[in-house]
């Protein structure tokens, strides 16, 4: 191979991934599709020896593209229409207007563009099926902003519409459009099917409202469904999240929980999760419970994880009695120390 010779784009990055190695190239490899790799991988077996100019050319072209994208950390539709163009793919025109109908008609996109204080009076005299739907389009800022100020019984009301909320229609979505059309600017309907609510966006809510906000939402859910408040809790804080709690608080845990409950919580745990719990315990305390942990043998899973969920329902309960304060991202506590 020449360096005279023009290279496609997928002979160059199967030169990449050659010089790059198997090692390296590997981690490449698992972020693209079947399909993908497999005409890397035909290049790579179908290709020469590549000689030192085309070599250095070909890395020279990736170094440079590197550092473009470096400079270029912004996206958007003019980016992606930029890039189409230089693909010169046959369906560019097709993708582009598909991907234009998209964007334009992404389920409550202006709403994410409204102040969240501009929200809330807005949002809080509609059905709380309504605000649930649009919580779970914006931004768990926004929507935590919105959620701290409804009235306790409506926001317990929404939380519990919102944990509960799988999927709903185009027709839905595109009736509540509607409805709100008036107020804010235009939105198109969904073209199919669009997942929304669920725990993950309520937990995400949560964890950026205030501490006495979010006791109102799990004490109003727990008030109509303890199961479903249960496995919300659950993910509010799992056992490996003590590696984030600081050593005093893990110290204060620590007094309370029983050891052979914390030795068979431990079985198979991260070694961050033990490193912790061993770090905050005297040495002796420390070879201790390593040695219970060690004389365990091999336990069902089922026991590990019931152990783990004692520990963890142990902390929530500290939390609850304010003996610890338990972080988390965006919350809205201050510390006073």
């Amino acid at each position: 191979m020449s360096t005279g010779t023009a290279l496609s784009g997928l002979r160059k990055a199967a030169l990449l991934l050659i010089q790059l190695g198997p090692d390296q190239s590997a981690p490449v490899l698992r972020s693209l599709r079947p399909e993908e790799i497999e005409a890397l991988m035909a290049e790579v077996a179908a290709m020469d020896v590549a000689d030192e100019g085309t070599r250095e050319s070909v890395l020279l072209e990736f170094e440079d593209m590197v550092r473009a994208s470096r400079v270029r950390n912004r996206g958007g539709f003019d980016v992606a229409e930029e890039m189409l163009v230089k693909a010169e793919h046959e369906q560019s025109r097709e993708i582009l207007g598909r991907l234009s109908t998209a964007i334009t008609h992404a389920p409550f996109a202006t709403l994410r563009q409204v102040d969240a204080g501009l929200l809330r009076p807005f949002l809080e005299d509609e059905h709380p099926q309504t605000i649930a739907l649009v919580l779970a389009h914006l931004t768990s800022e926004q929507a935590a902003f919105v959620l701290s100020g409804l009235g306790d019984a409506l926001r317990s009301d929404v939380a519990h519409r919102l944990a509960v909320m799988d999927r709903t229609t185009p027709e839905v979505v595109r009736v509540v459009e509607q409805h709100l059309r008036a107020s804010l600017a235009a939105m198109g309907d969904a073209r199919d099917q669009v997942s929304v609510g669920g725990l993950d966006p309520l937990v995400g809510i949560i964890s950026r409202s205030q501490r006495d906000t979010e006791r109102a939402i799990l004490q109003g859910i727990e008030d109509r469904d303890p199961a479903l408040a249960e496995d919300l809790r659950a993910k509010m804080f799992a056992f490996s999240d003590i590696v984030d709690l600081d050593d005093r608080t893990v110290q204060v845990v620590l007094r309370t929980v029983d050891t052979k409950e914390l030795a068979l919580a431990l079985k198979g745990a991260a070694p961050a999760v033990r490193d912790k719990v061993f770090r905050n315990m005297s040495e002796r305390s420390a070879a201790s419970l390593q040695e219970e942990v060690e004389v365990l043998g091999p336990v069902r899973t089922a026991q590990v994880e019931e152990a783990r969920s004692a520990v963890v329902k142990g902390i929530r309960a500290l939390e609850d009695s304010g003996d610890i304060i338990i972080s988390r991202a965006g919350g809205g506590d201050d510390l006073v120390t």
